[in-house]
């Protein structure tokens, strides 16, 4: 049972008055709080700090700093002193304060160079470039420091050309302009001519209506390309070809390396070919992860090799590409090589770990002993100052601020006190740390922890019900809220299987819920019983296949269709080349969740690369079409 603690209510006060601006209300509520000790005046101190912040002495911060310098708000409160310091150009004391902080904010590192710009060496200007290349908005303040690096002949035309295509290839038009506006060769006109493009780049192409005297204006066909490449392949070869003469070899690349990327995703074959078509131009990393997708989805061994073989060291030291080149090793029967690079993967503990295992023929079984924390670990563990303020915040939907006293209350902690953590908050419910911090371990593990079976008695009896396999349903219920009901996602999705609105009303409708209304869908059984049942129509439209079921539920049955092959597939390259990045992670993620619960809830343990089956050719059904998460 959770039980308020006096001063709760002013907690919620000093919260409410600071969000209105209530400055009086605000500092009565900390006076109250500090009066009363409670875990949670630090946070009314920090309302009340920065509210005032504009009207404080450098000191009276500094101490404020000092006293509550191993809460999670501290740095946040040091940015934004950094920031009125810099505002005020008070650099002296901007540069004394800004060795201390540890987050990361534009805003922060464009003052950080211009005071080092200003105070210690003109020459810091040079690093600062590395904040200009970028493909977003950066902050207004920013812009002073641009100017500097421009005045100082430090930003060029071609850095400035450089920005304006990364500006362009994420479709940031305003963005585009601004930087464009840097170029003495760029007028009105020409800005005009960056929106006629954007409406209707056929046109711009066909009529060739772009002067080509600047760089600018051959970025901005490329930008047509590009646009004309999102609705088709063929579309912008045609377009391509009637315009590549007035092209160097850099941009004739460019566009074939962004031709390749949009192809790849929609699983064209020509994608290999043109990716190497872009020899000339730097490929970006989600660029070369395409490239060893279009090459994998064929299943041409030799060419994914090549293709991470170009990957940088960092890239291909990914788990992703380690073991996919060790697959691509044993398919051409160079068995040493793939096994000493399966027998590393399989020490590890995720989707790729457990697919080198079974490579390696190892058995899940063959786990290291799990550690069980003591009781007097847990109550420990459970007196520190930040689990208070954790368990304060939690008890007051304060939830956001939580995490980030528990990511100070679990910092550089060992196995053994990071699972004895886990258990703490698994006795309070608060499965996602619980998942969270078990999932951190290294060496010394505890799965019971990391795969955690609350609600079984809901749980179990709907999957029975809907003829499911009760391991696959905790999988997608691990990954969707790690437990937690009140889960909801950006979208709408909502409760425990992140079902959402429009779904929910389908669902109850076949199910025939006459009473059925939105407001349900935080109640657990309600939540449990709708999601099952789409889950087990999304299972139906695709013939038990699981990894495809797992992909509708996310993304929607017609995407997960779209991206079936021509040919049969495995599992894991079908997975492996889902298009979006969301979906793709979250059926790897599903899928060895349901490994694993295969095991915790004494089924059958069927091995992962099994689970994740076959995937058929493509097929033609008649479906109905309702709204899911993504679709």
């Amino acid at each position: 049972m959770v039980y308020a603690l006096a001063g709760d209510d002013d907690v919620l006060i000093a919260k409410a008055a600071y969000d209105k601006n209530n400055s009086f209300a605000l500092a009565d509520a900390v006076s109250r709080l500090k009066e009363k000790q409670h875990p949670l005046a630090p946070y009314a101190d920090y309302w009340w700090m920065l509210s005032s912040l504009g009207e404080t002495s450098p000191a009276a911060v500094n101490a404020f700093l000092v006293q509550y310098q191993s809460l999670p708000f501290a740095d946040r409160l040091r940015g934004e002193w950094l920031k009125k310091l810099g505002k005020q150009k008070n650099w002296a004391l901007f540069l004394e304060v800004y060795p201390q902080y540890q987050l990361q904010d534009p805003a922060v590192a464009c003052y950080a160079a211009e005071a080092s710009a200003t105070l210690e060496d003109s020459k810091s200007l040079e690093a600062a470039k590395a904040l200009w290349f970028q493909a977003k908005e950066q902050p207004g303040n920013c812009n002073a420091l641009f100017d500097q690096l421009q005045a100082a002949q430090l930003l060029t035309d071609d850095d400035i050309v450089a920005r304006f295509r990364l500006a362009l290839s994420e479709n940031r038009l305003t963005l585009a302009k601004g930087i464009a506006k840097r170029s003495k060769a760029i007028d009105a006109t020409f800005l005009k001519q960056i929106d006629a493009v954007n409406a209707n780049p056929q046109k711009a192409v066909a009529k060739k209506t772009i002067s080509t005297t600047t760089a600018f204006g051959k970025e901005l066909y490329l930008y047509a390309l590009n646009q004309i490449a999102k609705t088709g392949s063929a579309e912008a070869l045609n377009a391509f070809k009637s315009i590549q003469s007035m092209l160097n070899a850099e941009q004739k690349s460019y566009f074939y390396g962004r031709l390749a990327l949009l192809a790849a995703q929609r699983h064209e074959v020509e994608a290999y070919q043109w990716f190497r078509l872009a020899e000339n131009t730097a490929l970006d990393n989600v660029q070369m992860e395409w490239f060893a997708r279009s090459a994998l989805r064929q299943s041409n061994w030799p060419q994914l090799l090549e293709v991470i073989a170009m990957m940088s060291a960092e890239q291909a030291d990914e788990a992703t590409w380690r073991y996919w080149k060790a697959r691509a090793l044993k398919a051409q029967n160079q068995m040493l090589e793939a096994n000493s690079l399966f027998a590393m993967l399989s020490t590890e503990r995720h989707f790729y770990g457990w697919l080198a295992q079974e490579e390696l023929e190892a058995s899940l079984r063959a786990q290291p002993i799990e550690y069980v924390p003591t009781d007097e670990d847990i109550d420990a563990f459970a007196k520190s100052e930040p689990v208070k303020r954790a368990e304060a915040l939690q008890r007051l939907d304060m939830r956001w601020e939580a995490k980030l006293e528990w990511a100070v209350a679990t910092d550089n902690l060992s196995d053994e006190q990071l699972i004895a953590a886990a258990e703490y908050a698994a006795k309070q419910k608060w499965y996602d740390l619980a998942v969270l911090t078990a999932d951190k371990t290294k060496n010394v593990h505890n799965f019971n922890l990391r795969y955690p079976t609350p609600y079984r008695d809901l749980m179990q009896p709907a999957a029975t019900d809907q003829a499911l396999d009760e391991a696959w349903v905790y999988g997608i219920i691990r990954q969707e809220s790690r437990f937690m009901h009140y889960a909801k996602s950006g979208v709408g999705a909502a409760g425990l299987m992140q079902v959402m609105p429009a779904t929910a009303k389908w669902v109850a409708g076949k199910i025939g819920w006459a009473n059925y209304h939105h407001g349900m869908l935080h109640d657990l059984d309600t939540n449990i019983s709708l999601g099952t049942y789409y889950m087990r129509y999304t299972a139906d439209m695709f013939n038990g296949q699981e990894t495809m079921a797992t992909a509708a539920y996310n993304a929607g049955p017609s995407r997960a269709k779209k991206w079936m092959a021509n040919m049969p597939l495995e599992g894991a390259i079908y997975a492996e080349t889902i298009p979006f990045s969301e979906t793709r992670n979250y059926v790897k993620k599903v899928m060895a969740n349901a490994h694993i619960y295969s095991r915790r809830l004494g089924l059958t343990n069927i091995p992962l690369k099994k689970r994740l089956g076959m995937i058929p050719a493509k097929f033609s059904a008649n479906t109905e079409t309702i709204s899911t998460s993504n679709e």
